[in-house]
């Protein structure tokens, strides 16, 4: 793995300059290659990356991915880091995605899984992503299930979609953290800010452990939901870090707080007060480097978290 001189203070690297060498996945559908072609370059263009944790990735075998999510343009950035270093992501996403024109084409040629929520073919997202996972396969699950609705953009509690394939799979679940798409794109925002490149910043951690929740029966409510507290503090956790704050002591349940659970809730974001958090940063003023590997190839329900 490249190695940053001094400039992070947890990590050591910098952000790259797009000029390095990526690891793309040895197979890819059509339409994944097509995407990739297409939205890669943009993303180069509008972006400086800082990605660390890649160690973290496993090489072969199925996993879990499980993000923060602040922005619409997350799923493009986690697409991006995973895609870099050799792994296809296969995103649970909302259902109406699949209905949008030539998108859902797009998606459904590159085995996107979609999650008809709160009906009754919720649960064939679930199966879907069990049997990606069994083909060894990188599942990514918002567990948060939409934007996060704290008004600091600290991650929220979980639902369970992603313990459970976990628990049932015996696979790997890597927490992950990306910070700055919130600056590319404001949540629930419609116009992206492409003057000047913005920094995003994401980082992978080992896996969770939740060894001594697996047994052979189906997982109870309880265990899914120690399970999905491990997960959502791990993730937690590397948000913390990659903003340089401690996180609060408790993560905002958005059904005690009233709010709609999927679609813009309408939150007031303190987006200018955690702009303002990052220009002091010893990362932010590092000159570019890439932070990549070389040759590495969802508290609440039990329907898996989807993007909204």
């Amino acid at each position: 793995m490249t190695t940053g001189a001094p400039g992070s203070p947890h990590t050591g690297r910098r952000p790259d300059d797009g000029r390095t060498s990526r690891v793309a996945p040895r197979t890819q559908e059509p339409w994944f290659r097509f995407a990739a072609t297409v939205l890669r370059p943009v993303m180069m263009a509008v972006t400086k990356r800082v990605w660390t944790g890649t160690e973290n990735l496993p090489a072969t075998g199925g996993f879990v991915v499980v993000p923060n999510h602040l922005s619409h343009v997350d799923p493009l950035v986690v697409a991006h880091y995973l895609y870099d270093n050799g792994r296809l992501p296969r995103f649970l996403a909302k259902a109406s995605l699949f209905d949008v024109f030539f998108v859902g084409r797009v998606l459904r040629g590159a085995k996107q899984i979609p999650v008809y929520r709160e009906t009754r073919e919720a649960g064939d997202a679930y199966r879907e992503a069990v049997a990606a996972v069994r083909r060894g396969e990188c599942v990514v699950v918002y567990a948060e299930g939409t934007l996060t609705r704290d008004p600091d953009l600290w991650p929220m509690g979980g639902k369970t979609g992603a313990a459970r394939i976990a628990l049932e799979t015996g696979c790997p679940v890597l927490p992950m953290a990306a910070w700055g798409p919130q600056d590319l794109l404001e949540p629930y925002g419609r116009v992206p800010h492409v003057l000047g490149r913005t920094t995003v910043e994401v980082t992978v951690g080992p896996a969770v452990d939740l060894s001594d929740l697996r047994r052979s029966a189906a997982p109870d409510p309880q265990t899914l939901r120690v399970a999905t507290e491990r997960i959502m503090t791990a993730v937690t956790d590397l948000v913390a870090r990659l903003r340089d704050e401690e996180a609060p002591a408790t993560r905002l349940d958005p059904r005690s707080a009233d709010l709609a659970s999927t679609g813009d809730a309408h939150v007031v974001y303190n987006l200018d007060r955690q702009r303002g958090r990052r220009a002091p940063s010893s990362r932010a003023s590092a000159p570019a480097q890439d932070a990549q590997r070389p040759g590495d190839g969802g508290g609440g329900t039990d329907e898996p978290g989807t993007p909204s």
